[in-house]
């Protein structure tokens, strides 16, 4: 009986929250939505947060089992399905250049937030690591995997996607402003390189590069895409580094657990066979729209986790951290997209 009453929470707290993904979901096709592409994960976790500062006591215990089981075990089966959106016919498009710059971007802006991170600000490294692979892969679903992997608590992630948005959204606006006043010496190929490079979430590439050309947007879309190839074999790192640290923290008698992210491996495997064109476009749309909506379940079970008080103890350093990244990204992102265009 009691199995019985614990997986029918597990369903209906699944289903609660696929409730939070629908109305995401419906949100962002509203037209001033649609207009600036804000995606439906950002709109999950907004809701999700409201909802835990709001109700969230009233939800019966035991429907809380499906809020967890979104946050851990249905985000890795998003992610693997993330590779769908990848081929790797996409590198022969952009050539030579932008996997020069995508893998000098996120390795280099990885590396400067966790030195000003941990060395400079003295940020914990969980925060560290989610804000800083946030701003170096791919937004949100870059902070999602990540702490999968870490197992850091749900407030820290919400703190990385927080950041992701804010910083985000303004180079969404910036960078085509700049460009238009001639900041910028590139031309529309180089820019759009530029700025899948240098863009947070795919969301904001999209809708800075629509806003210059679709040349603009076309390329910006590919490079970005390179950008998100480096998410799994940045997970395996991470996770080796954690178990290293766990490793160093413990006795010689105690052994620490080495933690292999699965889905990383099957992400590569995804877009590997998803390279042969075996699904139809219309096929992988769909299974990209149904990726999607998992995806925004685990942002919107994420923001039900997250409430102030567990939080508002971490104060500004978080956003300092992605404002120093902020600015890195886009005046080395200049010098990178360069020295790349040289090669």
């Amino acid at each position: 009986m009691d199995k019985i009453i614990k997986n029918s929470g597990l369903i209906n707290g699944l289903l609660f929250v696929g409730l939070f993904a629908f109305i995401s979901v419906m949100i962002s096709k509203i037209e001033i939505f649609k207009a600036y592409h804000i995606s439906p994960l950002i709109i999950g976790i907004i809701l999700g947060i409201l909802f835990s500062h709001t109700f969230r006591s009233k939800l019966p215990e035991e429907w809380k089992e499906g809020i967890i089981f979104s946050t851990k075990t249905l985000l890795r089966i998003a992610i693997v399905f993330y590779g769908f959106r990848l081929t790797f016919q996409d590198i022969t498009d952009i050539g030579i250049t932008g996997v020069v710059s995508s893998f000098l971007i996120v390795t280099l802006t990885f590396i400067v937030g966790m030195f000003v991170g941990t060395k400079i600000l003295k940020l914990d490294k969980e925060t560290t690591i989610l804000t800083s692979a946030g701003s170096s892969i791919c937004g949100a679903a870059a902070v999602l995997a990540t702490e999968s992997v870490i197992k850091a608590p749900a407030h820290k992630s919400a703190i990385a996607v927080g950041t992701v948005v804010l910083f985000g959204t303004i180079s969404m606006f910036l960078y085509p402003y700049l460009y238009k006043l001639g900041f910028y010496s590139f031309n529309e190929q180089e820019f759009g390189i530029y700025l899948g490079a240098t863009l947070h979430e795919v969301a904001h590439v999209v809708a800075a590069g629509n806003s210059i050309s679709e040349e603009v947007a076309n390329f910006s879309v590919i490079e970005k895409m390179l950008r998100v190839m480096f998410l799994a074999p940045f997970l395996i790192i991470i996770s080796f580094y954690i178990t290293r640290v766990a490793k160093s923290s413990k006795s010689q008698s105690e052994k620490a657990k080495i933690v292999i992210p699965w889905f990383a491996f099957m992400f590569i495997g995804v877009a590997i066979f998803n390279s042969f064109d075996i699904f139809s476009t219309q096929t992988v749309t769909v299974i990209n729209e149904i990726d999607t909506f998992f995806l925004t379940m685990a942002m919107s079970a994420l923001g039900m986790e997250t409430h102030y008080n567990k939080f508002k103890n971490v104060g500004m350093k978080p956003i300092y951290l992605a404002t120093i990244l902020f600015i890195w990204l886009m005046f080395s992102g200049i010098a990178i997209t360069f020295f790349s265009l040289s090669l």
